[in-house]
């Protein structure tokens, strides 16, 4: 039984109705009919138990065991695994840009959002009128300086051989030179040596013809002999002329002997400079054969840009995000659209730190599809190498004084089975939840 205060009303000595004095009075409150039962049942019950538990021991440590076991089997199947809900698919977004600058000519009517591509399709041409004119002339400097190049390059032949040839012959000319020069002068020796005999013999007809005369002026002797001994100093007197003239003569061989071997030293000379001259002509064949790869370069970069006028799929995959028209003039590294390969996805889930205690690369991961409600397996690639707010715009920073402790989450890499996507259900950016089997 309960009691309850209650204040009861007391009129004062001077009977104003207005003015009352209160005085706290304790009426007793009888507690509800089910409480009663209640605490009356309870020790009942308990005697209750204790009474089966004293008649049957052995179903009650199995009653016990059974509990036992189904709270550590419970401890044992969440020890075993860690999942978080903070996932999503992952994927590639290609942008694709032009390399060139040009007006649009045609776009592929395959190319719009949402649409399939295969690896290698042409998204789109630009107009490849200028191009083709730049790659023409590009070809056309390329054969002249080719041909320029194949000229010089000949021409090293040539002086090669031909100077070879200049130094051996300048040689041999030089030999002979000097051997026609002992020539003459040896004939210049005999020359000088047939003037003292003519003028020996011319002295002494002279003698006798002026013997003779004196005696002829006497007429000792006859006319006649006179006449032959005059003309003999007359022959020796013209042997002495011829004499001298052959001197002079041979005197002259001799200078142009010498002149001649002037020459052909020099000529000699001239010969030994052909390996610069070869030098020479190898660097003209050189620069002309850079020319002609400088030209080769140009027509291979004009070549390229040309091949640029079509933009190609990189790889396969869905296109998004399209922009591209006829007509609109594009600038090189525009965006002009994206494709999502589909093909190639995995997942990024975002577990706690405190949750990467076991995990290992290999381990196998159950991935849950919301938007499908379907499973896939797969398995942990690797564990991110920074937490997510370290690649934030911003990190946060621990300034002393108000630092907080908050569980950061790392990204893991879950790759998928291989086949298991292939009705490409999953696309980059849904929600999914992954469960990592620990052990």
């Amino acid at each position: 039984m309960a009691a309850q205060t209650v204040v009861a009303p007391e009129q004062s000595e001077n009977n104003h109705d207005h003015l009352s004095a209160r005085k706290p009075v304790q009426i007793p409150l009888r507690e509800p009919e089910h409480e009663v039962q209640k605490k009356e049942a309870q020790p009942k019950r308990g005697a209750k138990i204790a009474a089966m538990v004293k008649r049957h021991p052995v179903i009650a440590l199995l009653a016990l065991l059974l509990v036992a076991a189904v709270i550590a089997g419970s401890w044992l199947y969440f020890s075993s695994y860690e999942e978080t809900d903070d996932a999503q698919v992952d994927g590639h977004l290609n942008p694709i840009s032009a390399r060139i600058s040009g007006t649009v000519l045609k776009v592929n009517p395959e190319v719009e959002d949402n649409h399939y591509v295969k690896a290698g399709t042409v998204l789109a041409e630009i107009d490849p009128a200028d191009l083709q004119a730049e790659a023409d002339r590009a070809r056309a400097d390329y054969e002249r300086l080719r041909a320029s190049a194949l000229a010089a390059q000949q021409d090293v032949a040539v002086i090669s051989s031909n100077s070879t040839g200049k130094l051996n012959l300048a040689d041999a000319s030089v030999g002979e030179a000097v051997d026609s020069i002992a020539a003459e002068k040896a004939s210049l020796e005999s020359a000088q040596a047939r003037v003292v005999q003519a003028e020996a013999s011319y002295t002494r007809a002279e003698a006798d013809r002026q013997r003779y005369e004196k005696l002829l002026a006497k007429r000792e002797i006859s006319q006649s002999e006179y006449d032959r001994i005059a003309t003999e100093a007359a022959t020796g007197h013209a042997a002495v002329n011829a004499a001298h003239a052959d001197l002079n003569a041979a005197g002259r061989r001799v200078g142009q002997a010498e002149n001649r071997l002037v020459e052909r030293k020099a000529d000699l000379f001239a010969a030994h400079s052909a390996p610069e001259q070869v030098k020479s002509a190898v660097a003209r064949a050189a620069a002309a054969a850079s020319e002609a790869d400088r030209a080769r370069a140009q027509l291979t970069t004009a070549e390229l840009n040309l091949s640029y006028a079509k933009i190609i799929a990189p790889v396969s995959g869905v296109i998004g995000h399209k922009s591209i028209e006829v007509g609109q003039r594009i600038q090189p590294g525009q965006q002009l659209l994206s494709i999502v390969p589909v093909d190639d996805v995995w997942v990024t889930a975002n577990f706690k730190e405190t949750q990467l205690r076991k995990m290992r690369p290999g381990q196998p991961v159950t991935i849950h599809l919301d938007s499908y409600d379907r499973e896939y397996p797969g398995r942990i690639e690797d564990l991110g190498g920074a937490t997510g707010s370290r690649f934030s715009l911003l990190p946060p920073e621990n300034a002393t004084g108000n630092y907080v402790k908050v569980v950061q989450r790392v990204a893991v890499r879950i790759l998928l089975d291989q086949g298991e996507n292939s009705d490409h259900l999953l696309r980059p950016g849904m929600s999914v939840e992954a469960k990592v089997k620990l052990r």
